[in-house]
């Protein structure tokens, strides 16, 4: 039997795991994939590079499967995360997206987001994916801090080419399958600026003086260095994400930027039905 080729892992701070290549095209799919899963659901966040990745979309999907049951979208298993000319939301335009959990709009929620990147921006033109542990984010807030957060009830509704959904949800929430507690949250869009397909949110459960200590202390504690982690995309980068746990977004970047992700959700086992969605189609 062949041993499998040695790689370097090492922490990819603040939080999650960073697993390289350590020959040139050393081929992802010799991971072993339960062991990966082992370490994301105690990292959270596993990136994955230098290695020989994806020839296609099918080839991205294949490999994805190993990880469980890929949830369907409209458009297939793969999501093309690209800039469109004609652009008519956020997620196809080139500007930031504000933190968010994926699936929180549809009858399931998937467990994991696997993210390929295709082409990379250069340095400098921005792009990159943003993500806030709020496991550690509760963790690490005052009583005082969550027992604010713990009254606040999000109601979010979005209509796009893929669904026309309303969602409501607590701040804080239980993660379905482990039952520790986690925060679940759209964040507004900044009023200043262009914003393609801007959401409809509405935050309940707060007297007037308690919204703007809401908002800053959940903003602080979502981005503080300790809970924050921003990836700056590299050509052939695989990286895979608790979204039960995680909040993620991304950075603004520069238009026409060669900067080319793919996208699948991966279903837990058994698949989590969405409690908060109160309407889809």
């Amino acid at each position: 039997m062949t041993s499998p080729t040695p790689v370097k892992t090492t922490p990819n701070l603040p939080f999650g795991l960073l697993i390289e290549a350590q020959q040139p095209q050393q081929d992802i799919r010799e991971l072993d994939v339960e062991m990966l899963r082992q370490q994301l659901w105690k990292e959270r966040l596993i990136v994955l590079r230098g290695f020989g990745t994806f020839e296609s979309s099918q080839a991205f999907a294949d490999y994805c499967e190993g990880w469980g049951e890929i949830s369907i979208w409209p458009f297939g298993k793969v999501l093309e995360l690209i800039e469109r000319p004609d652009a008519q939301d956020h997620i196809f335009d080139n500007n930031y997206v504000p933190l968010h959990w994926d699936g929180m709009y549809r009858p399931q929620v998937p467990e994991f987001q696997l993210f390929h990147c295709v082409s990379a921006p250069q340095q400098g033109q921005g792009g990159r994916t943003t993500f806030s542990d709020t496991v550690r984010v509760l963790e690490n807030a005052s009583e005082q801090t969550r027992a604010l957060w713990s009254k606040v009830t999000g109601k979010y509704q979005r209509k796009m080419e893929f669904y026309d959904s309303l969602t409501v949800s607590p701040i804080i929430d239980t993660h379905p399958l482990r039952g520790y507690q986690v925060i679940r949250y759209n964040e507004p869009p900044r009023a200043e600026g262009t914003f393609l397909n801007r959401p409809n949110l509405e935050f309940l459960g707060l007297s007037e003086g308690e919204r703007e200590e809401f908002f800053s202390s959940l903003n602080e504690a979502l981005y503080a260095p300790s809970n924050f982690y921003a990836h700056a995309w590299q050509t052939g980068d695989v990286v895979i994400a608790d979204n039960f746990s995680l909040l993620h977004g991304r950075e603004a970047f520069e238009s026409m930027a060669p900067r080319h992700l793919q996208r699948v959700h991966v279903l837990s086992n058994p698949p989590w039905d969405n409690a908060r969605l109160v309407s889809h189609s």
